[in-house]
């Protein structure tokens, strides 16, 4: 649970209460999306479509978390004619980005190996290997975030590098090869996303 200071501007709370809405309703209708088109694309993607879903579901469920405690951490009343914002007492939760992070980031490491259409096994292998690193990688970053002295800090980030460092290599290097197998009309956005 984050302390939050109390000098935030109505502008700038309802700047991020909109931001969050946005997210809620953005996420939200990308999960029906998904879903929906299941039975457009080919059964090879089929997989991969359903993970972008389940995805962006975890995503609105947790900005819908996000989102509450944001509100909750606040109180916003009339004063003179103007809306004046004061933390309520209530901590906000900022564990909920890293909940969100440990579940979706090893989702996407693992659709896009899906999408990759390397063997079964090497595809098992893989998946294996890059969701448990980048779970490791947030789950590193989270106790440095809510540390407040700075050396901590840093000490759990150079930590969260090294899963980080590995998932980074494998992409660029080891799924080179992969992406050299590709038709020539999928493998340039294939190297895209493994920079992206």
């Amino acid at each position: 649970m984050a302390p939050l200071t109390g000098d935030f501007s109505y502008g700038e709370w309802n700047a991020v209460y909109n931001a969050l809405s946005f997210g809620i309703a953005a996420m939200g209708s990308a999960t029906v999306f998904f879903w929906l088109q299941l039975g457009n694309v080919s059964k090879n993607y089929r997989t991969a479509l359903t993970i972008t879903g389940i995805v962006t579901w975890i995503a609105t469920y947790h900005y819908f978390r996000i989102f509450n405690s944001w509100v909750e951490a606040f109180e916003v009343n009339e004063v003179g004619g103007a809306y004046a914002v004061k933390v309520s007492g209530t901590p906000f939760n900022d564990a909920y980005r890293y909940v969100d992070w440990l579940l979706t980031v090893p989702l996407l490491l693992i659709e896009l190996i899906l999408v990759m259409k390397l063997p079964a096994g090497e595809t098992a292998a893989l998946s294996t290997k890059l969701g448990v690193a980048s779970a490791v990688m947030v789950a590193l970053g989270y106790p440095g975030e809510i540390q407040e002295n700075l050396a901590v800090r840093w000490f759990w980030w150079a930590l969260a590098m090294i899963p980080f460092a590995y998932v980074v290599f494998s992409l660029l290097v080891g799924l080179g090869a992969a992406t050299a197998k590709q038709p020539e009309s999928v493998a340039g956005l294939g190297s895209a996303a493994r920079y992206f």
